[in-house]
């Protein structure tokens, strides 16, 4: 069964399931869930943003053009779908 599909019948499950069954699934899941985090909280990702920045500023990043990046795009959303 495909990522999407497993999602969708668990979201459904989870909008219609009783209390006690919510709550033994929460309690299988509860450790991977993690609060959400503002991304400039996050030290690396702003570094790396910052070494992004840096980079296309003094012009050593590879740029794409929109075409290009629709196209990357719709190639990994095929890659994705057939796994």
């Amino acid at each position: 069964m495909k990522t999407i599909l497993l999602k969708e019948k668990l979201h459904h499950y989870i909008e219609t399931a009783e209390e006690k069954k919510l709550k033994a699934i929460y309690a299988m899941v509860k450790d991977e869930i993690k609060e959400p985090v503002s991304v400039w909280e996050d030290k690396t990702i702003v570094a790396e943003l910052e070494r992004r920045e840096k980079a296309y500023k003094n012009g050593t990043a590879k740029m794409y053009t929109i075409e290009e990046s629709v196209k990357k795009a719709k190639r990994a959303v095929r890659k994705r779908a057939s796994e």
